[in-house]
């Protein structure tokens, strides 16, 4: 279930069982183009979107290519349950500096479990997997942004180390209607640095999703009264 598409099947596939009805559906990094999927392909599955620190279009990443080896068949097992787990833990303190820089790494984040469960051997697999389908992801979906007629708030740090916040002004230019919210001085993880502007962006896409259902009744009923 690695494809932004597929998990966004099964996001739909949730939201049916749980009775939820459009929500307003909030994706961060990799995350985001889950988010942008189900909208695009199931386009009354939300009534609005807010996007963090997404990746929307294709670049060469070496960060890709290092995480990649674990989802290649047999190499990839022998990898994940002999020294991936260990290269994992040496290596999580810079990745977790470089995804909450310039701030600091929260100290209940790097003490508490999630660390630990991320360099299990079946999160080494679809980490790996969402890595090797991130850029063909972002390929497949860069030309359909334009389609999407829901409310899109789109928000980054303007330090985000992990994505160029280039990208979230070019899919502002690609959807018209969007809002475009970049957060000076914060990196890849918004959500924490600035969990009440998130909340803010979240109200405002319900607010902006019910302008415009307003206007749409208002221009019907104006259609309707002059026919």
């Amino acid at each position: 279930m690695c494809h932004a598409p597929s998990q966004a099947d099964l996001l739909r596939d949730a939201l049916v069982i749980l009775g939820i009805n459009r929500p307003i559906v909030l994706g961060h990094s990799w995350g985001a183009a889950v988010a942008l999927a189900l909208a695009l392909n199931h386009p009354t599955a939300a009534r609005g979107l807010v996007l963090l620190s997404g990746y929307y279009y294709p670049t060469l990443r070496a960060d890709v290519l290092l995480s990649s080896p674990p989802a290649i068949p047999v190499l990839g097992d022998l990898l994940r349950y002999s020294i991936s787990p260990l290269l994992g833990r040496l290596m999580q303190p810079l990745l977790l500096k470089g995804m909450f820089a310039p701030l600091p790494v929260p100290g209940r984040f790097a003490k508490g479990s999630i660390p630990d469960m991320s360099v299990r051997p079946r999160p080494i697999r679809a980490e790996s997997q969402d890595g090797v389908a991130m850029i063909p992801g972002a390929f497949a979906l860069r030309h359909r942004y334009q389609e999407l007629t829901i409310p899109v708030v789109i928000m980054a740090g303007t330090q985000d180390r992990v994505v160029s916040p280039k990208q979230p002004a070019r899919l502002h230019a690609q959807i018209p209607h969007s809002v475009l919210r970049l957060v000076p001085d914060v990196g890849h993880m918004l959500h924490y640095a600035v969990p009440e502007e998130v909340a803010e962006a979240i109200e405002e896409a319900g607010g902006l999703e019910t302008m415009r259902r307003n206007t749409w009744q208002t221009s019907t009923s104006y259609k309707a009264s002059a026919a």
